[in-house]
């Protein structure tokens, strides 16, 4: 079975065309491949189908095998796969994701390929209900949770799936993620888990975030949090509603929260790492 690694910010998926493969069981696949050791090596697994209703349908894997609605650095390297293989002929693409239609425009380099990507990522979702969270109140803010020997304020925001974003005033790149993601990520108020962001504001368009992600641990990036740390960002006064830079392990994104349509709007990178043949199970 042919697949490629791809990653967006140093946030790696393998990646699978599902126009031209056939994957039976995608979540044990996922947690075969995913492997650092044993495996390609990856945050997880990216299925590129064909839709019905878009140019064509994303489907994301964790590592642990569990699937998620969206992931932001996935949907641009899916982006770039379709548009510079030639399986989608133009600059402006729709994916069909578990979260909804996303629009991808592709900003190409001068031999014509996908060099940058903004992915129209939809209204930020802050109902309790639907995030989903376990709080009261419209935006969620301000929920006080603890994890080993601290306590952390957080503000609850879905991009299509579930994000915490904390505000720290110690520099982020010191911060022991792993000891306190671990914990947060299954903490009670989640019914669905969530994906936990620690932010260090640097100014009003510049911030600096890592990421515990459910069902995968640390990344280097992801797009997803990183829109919604931006959103926490605004919704608590740190940031004003125009663009905004974030520094992650990985790279930089610029996320913009447009007031014109309530859209999020994320732009960065994807690039190739390499094609392979995968010869062991696939299912």
């Amino acid at each position: 079975m042919k697949f490629t690694k791809m990653h967006g910010c140093g946030n790696d998926y393998v990646y699978i065309n599902c126009f031209e493969e056939t994957v039976k069981d995608p979540a044990k696949l996922a947690v075969i491949m995913s492997n650092r050791h044993f495996g390609v090596g990856s945050d997880g697994l990216i299925l590129i189908c064909p839709s019905d209703i878009a140019d064509c349908k994303m489907r994301m894997f964790n590592a642990d095998g569990s699937e998620s609605e969206m992931c932001g650095n996935g949907i641009r390297c899916v982006g770039k796969y379709v548009h510079d293989r030639g399986i989608v002929n133009k600059k402006t693409i729709s994916v069909e994701t578990l979260a909804g239609i996303k629009i991808i425009e592709v900003h190409t380099n001068a031999e014509g390929m996908a060099e940058t990507l903004t992915v129209d990522m939809g209204e930020p979702i802050l109902s309790p209900a639907k995030i989903p969270v376990v709080a009261e109140g419209e935006p969620v803010k301000g929920l006080s949770l603890t994890s080993c020997d601290k306590s952390f304020d957080f503000t609850c925001v879905s991009m299509g799936n579930p994000h915490a974003v904390t505000f720290i005033d110690t520099p982020v790149k010191d911060f022991d993620v792993d000891k306190y993601g671990s914990v947060l990520e299954t903490d009670s108020h989640f019914p669905q888990k969530a994906n936990i962001e620690f932010c260090e504001p640097v100014d009003e368009t510049h911030l600096k975030m890592r990421v515990w992600e459910r069902g995968t641990g640390e990344t280097l990036a992801c797009g997803t949090g990183t829109c919604a740390t931006v959103v926490a960002a605004v919704l608590n006064g740190v940031c004003p509603r125009e663009k905004v830079y974030v520094d992650i392990l990985g790279g930089k994104l610029t996320i913009e929260w447009k007031e014109s349509d309530n859209h999020v709007y994320m732009t960065g990178p994807a690039a190739f790492t390499f094609d392979g043949v995968w010869l062991g199970k696939t299912e």
